[in-house]
């Protein structure tokens, strides 16, 4: 399936499921009493290992935290805390983190440029697209196609994550696309993108 093919699909499972887009935020938010144990009571994780998940689109969520309840998502700690919520649980979580403030990280100097190099053009030589073709200029993801919020993500997450599709621990990227484009990339690189998605908010697209 080519990436447009895959957004129609994702735009037609949209609308065949707007419950997700119904979840109830206040109820979601006693709900979500012992996800602020990692993931704050604001929404911004308390290590950088985890994400953060305020602003973060409700479907992106809702599919995380299914897979992860589902087994298409492994990891000790989540797939604990998901194996027990319902649908309406999840919509639910999903509208409560979604309607946060988005949190704001700063960047490092180190790898800054390289970073932004990868992000807006990609990498032409190991055939890695640009990072803002899915994610936007400014790191907002789509939320009709399921590709998430980026800007203001921990770094240190979002270079966990790439090395986990690059490695096959993580597999439930859509038509293997995150997999396709990890894959190709060093660790320079992926920690410098990292580097540079954690402080997007701040900087110019």
């Amino acid at each position: 399936m080519n990436k447009w093919a895959l957004v129609v699909a994702l735009i037609g499972a949209w609308f065949a499921n707007p419950a997700v887009a119904a979840g109830d935020a206040a109820a979601g938010q006693s709900k979500a009493a012992v996800c602020a144990a990692c993931h704050g009571g604001d929404g911004k994780a308390i290590q950088p290992a985890y994400p953060n998940l305020a602003g973060q689109h409700a479907l992106y969520i809702a599919k995380q935290l299914t897979d992860y309840r589902d087994g298409n998502r492994v990891n000790a700690l989540m797939s604990g805390q998901a194996t027990n919520l319902s649908d309406e649980d999840i919509q639910d979580l999903a509208a409560y983190y979604a309607a946060m403030p988005k949190i704001e990280n700063v960047a490092a100097e180190e790898n800054l440029e390289l970073g932004m190099s990868i992000y807006r053009g990609g990498i032409t030589s190991a055939g890695v697209a640009a990072c803002a073709a899915c994610h936007g200029p400014a790191g907002e993801g789509n939320p009709l196609a399921v590709w998430p919020v980026v800007s203001g993500q921990n770094a240190q997450y979002t270079a966990d994550q790439l090395r986990y599709f690059r490695s096959g621990e993580r597999a439930n990227d859509p038509a293997a696309m995150m997999r396709g484009v990890s894959k190709r990339m060093t660790d320079a690189e992926i920690d410098a993108v990292a580097n540079y998605i954690s402080g997007l908010h701040a900087t110019n697209p």
